[in-house]
């Protein structure tokens, strides 16, 4: 009968941590069909349902961990999950990078604006302010 109780409470378990994981996999690929679309208030809305939705399925996880392990498939559909929320901002960046240079080359800075970053990657107040580039 032991081996029953501890086959019906991992199958409550997997049941429990089923439903937040679904909605993590459902924001994912909303968000993703809004960044293809380039749909900005949707990628807006999206990006902020999905965080919260990955912030209950990490505490769903982390209760269920503590309470006796996670499922093999689950957590294999969380990590999948997490490297699918890796990539989305990995293009994010990737496009907003494009869209900066873009912007650059159509907007070039007139003389007279200081630049933000110098060739070293620092701001004019910064050397100002050190004395010195060098660490």
């Amino acid at each position: 009968m032991n081996t029953s109780s501890e086959e019906r409470r991992a199958l409550q378990q997997a049941a429990a941590l089923e439903a937040p994981l679904a909605a993590v996999e459902v924001g994912l690929n909303a968000l993703g069909v809004a960044l293809h679309r380039q749909d900005a208030p949707a990628v807006e809305r999206l990006a902020a349902e999905l965080h919260a939705a990955l912030a209950n399925a990490v505490d769903h996880f982390g209760r269920a961990a503590k309470a006796g392990g996670v499922p093999p498939g689950l957590r294999r559909r969380l990590a999948l999950a997490g490297g699918q929320v890796a990539a989305q901002r990995e293009a994010l960046a990737r496009a907003t990078t494009s869209l900066d240079r873009a912007i650059d080359v159509l907007l070039p800075r007139l003389p007279t604006q200081p630049a933000l970053y110098s060739a070293g990657g620092h701001t004019p107040r910064s050397i100002g302010q050190s004395g010195s580039l060098l660490a």
